[in-house]
């Protein structure tokens, strides 16, 4: 039998993988049968913050309509409706999840907490002889040590799902891409929301893209190089403290919201090698420090992607089986969910050469136009050889063609190979005119 720690996307997909190869397989979820299976991409983090913002979309656009005279009205939000909406469709898709798994051959079981110690493992407080061990048990959120974090009123992304009336006022303690998401649905359902980013906010992001977040986030509060030294209230929060180089300053709220990164998940796992920040450390075949225990997804550290931790999956079940594969970190597709996708993948290295161009208008971008916001396209290339090394993209598809694009770039593909490309019409997808563009563009640097 092989046990597998965790339902989320990694210990699902490597359970269900090792099923098909005949393996009896016991997949562990202690989150309970009510929960379901899903991990934290579906209960927590990306499939919540999809719903939330496919919501925020359509209230900012109806705005947009009413300003440009073309409606009467605009929709009012009925947040705690929104909240159980989400709850209920979160549910129905553990629901399926659970009988793709059970159907595949895997034993589902609920409830109950795995545990390994070093070589050994166990259910609840059984222990169980296992041929190998795959730990997937995720991540939570980072919640700094700061006074008042305890305060009714402090929400993670896990706890938010409790809050049931819109408040006022929020802020969100963060400056990375969970920040910016919940800033944008804030924003757009009408709170006034102020962001404390403790460095830079969206420090690593591609300064072109980083202007059309800025851009998308426009009447959101951003505070950067803050520290919060305190959260005020008495029986519920209704402020935050902080310094900025030296000088204290305070805002109010009626919500605070720690969006403050992800730690793995792995205080049920001793005697195995970990790093600084308690992640389980793996080589590139899932392999941990004690032979025949595996790790994969968040509790093996960053990236904290779903579609990474699906991939360590695979690669962690197909090790097991005793088909050698190994995990590829280059070329990882990422994307920020705001009124765009905002997304990207790879950069340019020395002498590499960058073009960017607006985005077309077409479908989801065609009312933009008057606002000047239908996204970007941005390619990295080598002049020499017109290899693209990376990539941005930002509109409706955004996510989609960069999914696509990283993997040609895990094939060294170039901008030449672009010419005898045709797209669908009406598209918003700017790369492959752009790559088109940077063919030409190149092969007349290079000729006489």
């Amino acid at each position: 039998m092989i046990v597998v720690l965790g339902g989320g996307p990694a210990g699902r997909i490597a359970s269900i993988r090792l099923a098909a190869a005949g393996k009896k397989v016991t997949l562990v979820e202690p989150g309970g049968k009510s929960r379901g299976i899903g991990g934290q991409c579906l209960h927590f983090g990306c499939m919540p913050v999809c719903a939330l913002n496919d919501i925020a979309r359509i209230v900012i656009q109806a705005r947009r309509f009413y300003e440009q005279g073309m409606i009467d009205a605009v929709p009012a939000l009925r947040f705690s409706k929104v909240m159980d909406e989400t709850l209920a469709v979160q549910q129905k898709i553990a629901g399926i999840l659970d009988q793709e798994t059970r159907t595949a051959g895997v034993d589902v079981v609920y409830g109950k907490a795995g545990r390994v110690e070093g070589r050994r493992v166990f259910i609840g407080d059984d222990p169980v002889e296992a041929e190998a061990v795959i730990i997937a048990t995720g991540s939570r959120p980072n919640v700094p040590d700061i006074p008042g974090i305890d305060l009714p009123g402090v929400y993670t992304p896990h706890t938010l799902w409790d809050l049931r009336e819109l408040p006022e006022k929020i802020v969100i303690i963060g400056g990375s891409v969970m920040a910016a998401e919940f800033a944008y649905i804030f924003n757009a359902f009408g709170s006034e929301v102020t962001v404390l980013s403790r460095s830079g906010f969206l420090k690593n992001l591609d300064k072109h893209l980083h202007a059309i977040a800025l851009k998308e986030l426009a009447g959101v509060g951003i505070r950067e190089g803050t520290t919060v030294t305190g959260i005020t209230g008495t029986s519920k929060a209704t402020g935050v403290r902080y310094s900025t180089r030296g000088v204290n300053a305070s805002v109010d709220a009626g919500a605070v919201l720690l969006a403050a990164g992800l730690v793995p998940n792995a205080g049920m796992v001793s005697g195995i090698d970990k790093g600084p920040g308690g992640e389980i450390i793996v080589n590139d075949r899932m392999q941990t420090s004690v032979p025949g225990v595996y790790a994969c997804g968040d509790v093996a550290g960053a990236p904290f992607l779903t579609p990474v931790a699906r991939h360590e999956g695979i690669v962690a079940a197909d090790n097991i089986l005793g088909k050698e594969r190994h995990m590829d970190y280059s070329r990882i597709p990422q994307a920020i969910y705001l009124a765009h996708d905002i997304a990207f993948c790879g950069a340019g290295g020395e002498g590499s050469a960058s073009l960017a161009l607006p985005g077309p208008a077409g479908p989801g971008t065609y009312w933009s136009v008057p606002y000047g916001d239908t996204g970007l396209a941005k390619l990295f290339t080598d002049p020499a050889s017109g290899e693209i090394t990376g990539m941005c993209a930002a509109g409706p598809a955004g996510g989609v063609i960069t999914g696509y694009l990283a993997f040609l770039m895990q094939r060294h593909i170039t901008v030449h190979d672009f010419e005898e490309f045709i797209e669908v019409h009406p598209s918003t997808d700017g790369v492959q005119g752009l790559a088109k563009y940077a063919s030409e563009l190149f092969r007349k640097q290079d000729s006489p």
